[in-house]
């Protein structure tokens, strides 16, 4: 059965019930499990890595697979992210004359990050003749090809494996979406087994129309997930989420919101922080703090989004209020909550007091300013009226380091009409940019345009 989309974002806002707006609402460690992780055995003769103190009398009279101590030894090493112990400890097995079987090459791979080393473990499983009848090795292949972005190998795998299970077509699928060939991602996912998918096959197609700003469709998949019997977990939902904050979908985030309220996961605090970027948004910031305040527990992203909602809907006071609460809360503000807190200064004109939050930043809590706080500076001179010469400096600072923004082109416009000068800035940067603004409906070239 085809992969089909029947219904219309704008039906299905119609079609869903909306929820009463009063409504409660660099050494990298692998975490590898495998059945011989944290087993307590041990062949000293064998592996080196291995203690007598660990062994029972009772032990010591079983009949142990010699390959067991050696892959336990290896997966130690992955996961303490020393891969260089584990790849010698992996030769010293081949030496003893011990032959690896595929959870020792699931082990190595997980933390591989090289893919020419990662090749080369492919190529000895082969020569033992692992890699197609194994599914779990036969995707962990295929993972490792796919986030090399080697497709044409990693369906090499894929299509030479005996077997698949979900986990396989699910890597496949998600490796095309993530490497933005789509049509082939949808082709596998009409060819898989209807019984074969799950919450995951779904959520890959729906997190990566999301990603690839196919929001409409996105929801449309959501909805043939739902008519299919498939329950979303947290994962779809924060997918779900951001196409709604994308598109302003008040309406169906409203429907979610109260659809999760039943859930298991409906205190995951992932998805209540999309919650609350979604109905900041859409411009219900009212919503987002009903959401906050109900949650059990926050982390410091729950604080920038109400921080940044508050300052993106012109609750100025609010967005400066909760920026202090973070603090005396013990949650350290990161480069995120500075931009809410200038942006905040920035509407409401608060100079001084965005200056102290940008020398705050630096000496105080160590972060170097990014391109958004300069933007955020720019944008609180300019609009306070007050040094222009200073802001267009540090404007000319940020065209050069990134040209391809409208948005400093626009921040730059702002910043003459606060003082009336309108030649200046069509005399600058010329005609031709300004109207291929106006085209693309900036706020601030209408008015510019029009004097």
């Amino acid at each position: 059965m085809g992969f089909t989309f029947s219904t219309t974002s704008s039906q299905l806002q119609h079609q869903l019930p909306l929820i009463p707006s009063n409504s409660t609402t660099p050494n990298v460690k692998c975490n590898l499990q495998t059945p011989y992780t944290n087993k307590w055995v041990a062949l000293p003769s064998l592996s080196p890595s291995f203690s007598y103190n660990t062994i029972s009398y009772k032990q010591s009279h079983k009949q142990i697979d010699p390959i067991i101590p050696w892959t336990s030894a290896i997966a130690r090493h992955c996961q303490n992210g020393n891969l260089s112990s584990a790849i010698k400890e992996f030769t010293q097995m081949l030496l003893s004359g011990i032959q690896p079987n595929h959870i020792t090459f699931i082990t190595l791979l997980s933390a591989t990050p090289h893919y020419h080393l990662a090749a080369s473990i492919h190529g000895y499983a082969r020569k033992l003749g692992l890699d197609r009848p194994n599914v779990k090795l036969g995707t962990a292949l295929l993972h490792m090809y796919s986030k090399s972005g080697l497709l044409g190998l990693a369906r090499r795998v894929f299509d030479e494996l005996f077997e698949k299970n979900s986990m396989t077509w699910n890597t496949m699928i998600d490796a095309y979406m993530r490497n933005d060939n789509i049509g082939d991602a949808l082709q596998l996912f009409d060819e898989m087994p209807v019984g074969v998918r799950d919450t995951v096959t779904w959520t890959v197609l729906i997190g990566g129309f999301v990603r690839k700003g196919l929001d409409y469709i996105a929801l449309e998949c959501f909805c043939e997930m739902q008519s299919s019997g498939v329950q979303p977990d947290y994962v779809t939902i924060i997918a779900v989420l951001s196409a709604c904050a994308n598109l302003g979908a008040l309406s169906l985030g409203l429907w979610v919101n109260r659809f999760i309220m039943g859930k298991n996961f409906k205190d995951n605090i992932r998805m209540n922080n999309t919650l609350i970027d979604m109905y900041s948004r859409c411009g219900r910031v009212d919503f987002s703090r009903q959401i906050f305040e109900n949650m059990p527990s926050r982390s410091v992203v729950s604080w920038n989004s109400m921080v940044g909602g508050f300052a993106a809907n012109g609750c100025v006071e609010e967005a400066l209020e909760f920026f202090q609460m973070m603090q005396r809360e013990g949650f350290k503000p990161d480069g995120v909550s500075f931009t809410g807190a200038l942006t905040a200064c920035s509407h409401a004109g608060y100079v001084d007091q965005g200056l102290y939050y940008f020398d705050d930043m630096k000496r105080v809590y160590n972060i170097w300013p990014r391109i958004e706080h300069y933007g955020c500076l720019v944008d609180l001179y300019s609009r306070a009226g007050r040094d222009v010469g200073l802001a267009e400096m540090v404007m000319n600072f940020l065209l050069e380091v990134d040209p391809g923004s409208d948005s400093n082109y626009v921040m730059l416009a702002n910043m003459h009409a606060a003082i009336g000068s309108w030649e200046g800035a069509v005399g600058m940067y010329g005609l031709d940019t300004f109207q291929k603004l106006q085209y693309q409906n900036f706020e601030a070239i209408p008015t510019l345009m029009s004097c």
